[in-house]
């Protein structure tokens, strides 16, 4: 049997205020293709379909749309909600999408499989939607934590899969032991720190396709990540998009491959003093990317998103990183105003304080000079 695993579709997030609606469209587009050609049996979303529990009208559509594109393909689907999710409002598409679409989004249903025979016999695809240790802890007592409330799921699955027999995927949402997040991307699990799912929670199953962590990782050989199918922080910009395509043979033995997905844009950070990023023909390759800007001269400059984006249209982030940093000050802003004894001292105390060390030039004393004396001369007159 074919599989592909696939996660964290975030459908309605934004890029740094930009839509992402058509550009994942495009990448969607190209997964039904790979479904197809791969002759895929069962397609598998691993949560976070939505990146908000309130969806706008838009990422419904393009759900619907692009479930029923992988249905066509003569596969089926089975999705599961994941922390962004809104269960209740994904689960209620199950009971008006077509068989062979299946949302799952009831804890109390997660023993209950969806069943996909081929030559050699049924496989068992148990959903996990996202648990909340808070909602389940007056039915589940030992539902403590997120590892806690997994490992009873998996307990209830590895019942029911014994009286049943037969090959067996699980599909879950989670922080697995062994893998690093995306910085400032995933959310925690749980508020004041991140709940760690031992990876042998999920054993007795032939394979578990997981979902939450945005890029792709193999904790083993029968437990996955397949990340996001598109760039959502300019953190991931090196890491590659796809999606696991799992082969499961008659004895539950796996056969994995990586299936790239096309990047509509490429996300890159260019770091550089302003003007080279600017004018230097070094970067010409990035001007239609994504682009994150660290400028590292000593001093912010002026106005520098307007003039970058002169030249790449979809510059989006900008950041001053200073290549020297300035030594750390031994008198603290407040010592030098109250060492101060003249104007020009006082100037000098301020400019020391905004630059990180250094304070008023040469060139900038005698301008300094000029403009107090001409004021102490319309003072005079005055």
């Amino acid at each position: 049997m074919r599989i592909l695993h696939t996660s964290d579709w975030h459908i309605g997030r934004s890029f740094h205020g930009h839509a992402t609606l058509a550009a994942l469209a495009g990448v969607f587009d190209a997964m039904v293709e790979q479904v197809r050609d791969n002759e895929v049996d069962v397609v598998i979303v691993a949560g976070d379909v939505f990146d908000s529990a309130v969806p706008a009208a838009g990422c419904y559509t393009l759900l619907s749309n692009t479930l029923r594109a992988l249905s066509d393909t003569g596969a089926r689907v089975v999705v599961t909600s994941g922390n962004h999710d809104s269960a209740a409002r994904l689960g209620f598409q199950s009971g008006v999408l077509r068989d062979g679409i299946h949302v799952l989004t009831d804890p109390h249903e997660l023993a209950r499989p969806v069943t996909v025979s081929d030559d050699h016999g049924p496989v068992h695809f148990y959903g996990i939607p996202f648990l909340e240790p808070a909602l389940l802890r007056h039915e589940w007592p030992q539902a403590r934590s997120q590892s806690t409330a997994l490992s009873h799921a998996m307990d209830l699955i590895r019942d029911d899969l014994a009286s049943r027999g037969g090959r067996s995927v699980a599909i879950a949402h989670c922080f697995a032991a062994g893998v690093e997040p995306t910085p400032h991307l995933e959310r925690d699990i749980q508020q004041g720190g991140l709940d760690v799912v031992p990876i042998a929670t999920f054993d007795g199953v032939d394979y578990t396709a997981l979902g939450h962590i945005h890029s792709r990782q193999v904790l083993s050989e029968r437990v996955r990540y397949a990340g996001a199918p598109l760039h959502y922080s300019f953190g991931e910009g090196d890491r590659p998009r796809g999606s696991w395509l799992i082969e499961l043979d008659a004895h539950g033995d796996i056969t994995a491959e990586w299936l790239d997905l096309p990047v509509p844009r490429r996300v890159v950070t260019l770091t550089a003093p302003l003007d080279e990023l600017i004018d230097d023909a070094r970067f010409a390759a990035y001007e239609d990317d994504w682009v994150c800007a660290v400028y590292t001269d000593d001093l912010p400059q002026r106005d520098p998103m307007r003039r970058l984006q002169q030249r790449f249209p979809h510059c989006a982030k900008v950041e001053h990183a200073p290549a020297t940093a300035p030594e750390r000050a031994t008198r603290t802003y407040a010592d030098r105003v109250r060492a101060a004894r003249t104007d020009t001292e006082l100037i000098d105390a301020f400019l020391t304080h905004v630059r990180g060390g250094e304070g008023v030039t040469e060139r900038e004393a005698e301008l300094v000079r000029d403009v107090l004396e001409e004021r102490t001369r319309v003072e005079v007159l005055a």
